[in-house]
């Protein structure tokens, strides 16, 4: 046994993404107590950061002391009573996730499910819910992770509104790469994961939460079956000022982490991180077109950050994404559910997100395809995409 040293990748996959040396230093950082004033002080500092990431002024708004998923028990086990009805729009993997929590945390689901690769339609939504009263709360996935898909969250929370339901929507791979905005689309609930487009280190779960889900949250009968996870709880910890209620030890050098992250997209400013992952998307579709690989959602609702797209006819899904990363240092993801085996997905998240990668990958894939018999030609992939680069795209 001897000291792990971690090989060098390049993590183009669904996550985690690369964690830039700003972050892994803080992260380095000397470990203090988690009630020390200065920490505290730290606390408030990650808490304002992140409603300006959220695009909130809820006070609610805190990152929960491990991975995404446990932002979505959160969420779920907080807001959702026993016996509520709730609807779960159904796209992907997470989607399903969705639904096996909320039914964990003793909700009646009403299962709405769409086609893998299709955003959530919001006139079946509407549809549902005008049929339906007896729903409150209504939950779905803004960017699915295992489909490469985007809904339209601002429409779907309007719709919540308008039939009186609560939100719950899953941001783990659209927090800091497409526009999200919660107070102006009026979310109630929502969670993220650090290690998409924020590209902390995995480990911790933004959330935040309405005055109409606190209240909600407040209310309970009952007290949520998750100890660890009761909000009840948890705000006192993460509440105003130096006495903080002891509830469980915080994490501290990830959110060391967390809050090094959180500056750099501040830095950034948020409609320029949204528009240079739509850059960098563009560069990447023109290159994989002209490798003959297609991306498997329609324009209009592709992840930018997220890019499923078919493997080539006769192309054996592992045995390119091993060459890959064993030659190449290159990590991509392979297919979920229904896409395993016959779909690649390529992240683009974060630091991760750079002409650099791009082109690595561009290069790499055509390098491997062409060993494997397939015929393309990567120079003109790396090509096409320096063209796309010359062509303005829109932004926000």
């Amino acid at each position: 046994m001897e000291s792990f040293h971690p090989p060098h990748r390049v993590l183009m996959g669904p996550g985690p993404s690369d964690v830039s040396e700003r972050v892994l230093k803080a992260l380095s950082q000397q470990t203090i107590g988690h009630l020390d004033p200065s920490f505290v002080t730290l606390m408030d500092q990650i808490k304002s950061l992140l409603q300006y990431a959220f695009q909130t002024k809820n006070e609610l708004t805190i990152p929960v002391s491990a991975p995404g998923s446990a932002g979505m028990e959160t969420c779920f086990m907080n807001v959702v009573h026993p016996g509520d009805r709730v609807l779960v729009c159904i796209n992907g993997v997470f989607g399903m996730r969705m639904q096996e929590v909320a039914k964990r945390a003793g909700a009646d689901v009403v299962a709405l499910e769409f086609d893998w690769g299709s955003p959530v339609d919001p006139a079946r939504v509407e549809a549902t819910l005008a049929s339906d009263p007896a729903i409150n709360c209504i939950a779905f996935v803004h960017a699915e992770t295992s489909t490469g898909v985007r809904s339209d969250a601002k429409a779907l929370c309007k719709i919540a509104r308008e039939h009186k339901c609560l939100s719950i929507v899953d941001a783990v791979t659209s927090l800091a790469g497409i526009e999200l905005r919660v107070d102006e689309w009026g979310i109630d609930a929502i969670y993220s994961g650090t290690q998409k487009c924020l590209s902390c280190i995995p480990g911790l779960a933004p959330v935040s939460f309405s005055e109409r889900a606190v209240a909600r949250i407040k209310e309970r009968t009952t007290p949520s079956d998750s100890w660890f996870l009761d909000l009840n709880l948890v705000m006192g910890y993460w509440g105003e000022g130096n006495k903080r209620t002891y509830h469980h030890t915080a994490p501290v050098n990830s959110l060391y982490a967390l809050h090094e992250a959180l500056l750099i997209v501040q830095e950034e400013g948020l409609e320029n991180a949204w528009a240079r992952h739509q850059t960098h998307h563009h560069a990447l579709a023109k290159g994989l077109a002209m490798l003959g690989i297609e991306l498997i959602v329609d324009e209009a609702h592709r992840l930018p950050e997220l890019n499923t797209v078919a493997i080539p006819e006769g192309i054996d899904d592992a045995t390119v994404r091993s060459a890959l990363l064993q030659r190449f240092d290159l990590e991509i993801g392979a297919g979920l559910g229904k896409f395993a085996g016959n779909a690649w997905r390529i992240g683009l998240m974060g630091n991760g997100c750079t002409r650099q990668n791009v082109l690595h990958c561009l290069s790499a894939l055509g390098t491997v395809l062409q060993e494997q018999g397939y015929h393309c030609d990567p120079d003109s992939a790396l090509n096409a995409a320096e063209r796309a680069y010359d062509t303005p795209t829109s932004a926000y």
